[in-house]
């Protein structure tokens, strides 16, 4: 019950909402936490929770207000009386999944965020990452690519968030970097598939630009 309760709020909050962060991205991040999850010593309603609630108000969509989405995900799990443990576990896991840039030391940890996140990571990688980071990108009004433009490595966390860089430094400023930071075996693994997809893309991509292919 409490899991049905909940995607029918995430596919109600997300109807409408930008193609990569909408009801399917949190569908496939749901689908594959629960295949990661099967490996590993976790709460599964905590993970599933979780990968349901995770961007249920991403802060890039509410000016980077980063308190927006796990306070509208406590409010939800406490109206539908969700064990407080578990209230908290979640809203846990919400405010700490985020990239951010990749140069924030996390202040909290556990299993199920290892699987949640990985989840979230390996979907903006491969197909669905390369589809999902151009329908951004377009979203956002930004160039496809600059050659004059270099990809920016030490940016600081409000840097990141504000970043109008081309779509595809974007690779280089986090997809390209996930592979490296999976917290799971099986995160891992499939990570390294969609990684070789992505390189293999990019090779393409510059031949193309360059008329080469």
């Amino acid at each position: 019950m409490i899991l049905s309760q909940t995607e029918a709020f995430v596919k109600k909050e997300l109807a409408g909402a930008e193609g990569g962060h909408d009801w399917w991205h949190i569908y496939r991040v749901w689908q594959l936490a629960k295949h990661i999850a099967a490996q590993e010593d976790v709460n599964m309603l905590v993970v599933e929770l979780g990968a349901l609630l995770h961007d249920i108000a991403d802060a890039k969509f509410h000016g980077g207000d980063e308190s927006v989405g796990p306070a509208k995900a406590r409010r939800f799990m406490e109206s539908i009386h969700v064990p407080a443990g578990v209230v908290q576990h979640v809203t846990d896991i919400i405010e700490h999944i985020s990239f951010k840039g990749g140069h924030q030391a996390g202040k909290f940890y556990s299993p199920e965020l290892g699987v949640v996140q990985d989840a979230d990571r390996l979907d903006a990688l491969g197909a669905i990452g390369i589809a999902r980071t151009f329908n951004y990108g377009g979203f956002k009004n930004r160039a496809i690519y600059d050659p004059g433009i270099s990809p920016d490595l030490q940016m600081t966390k409000e840097q990141y968030k504000h970043s109008t860089a081309p779509t595809i430094n974007h690779f280089y400023e986090k997809l390209l970097l996930l592979k490296d930071r999976m917290n799971t075996a099986t995160g891992r693994k499939l990570a390294e598939e969609r990684h070789l997809f992505m390189e293999q893309f990019l090779e393409r991509f510059y031949k193309e630009w360059d008329g080469l292919s």
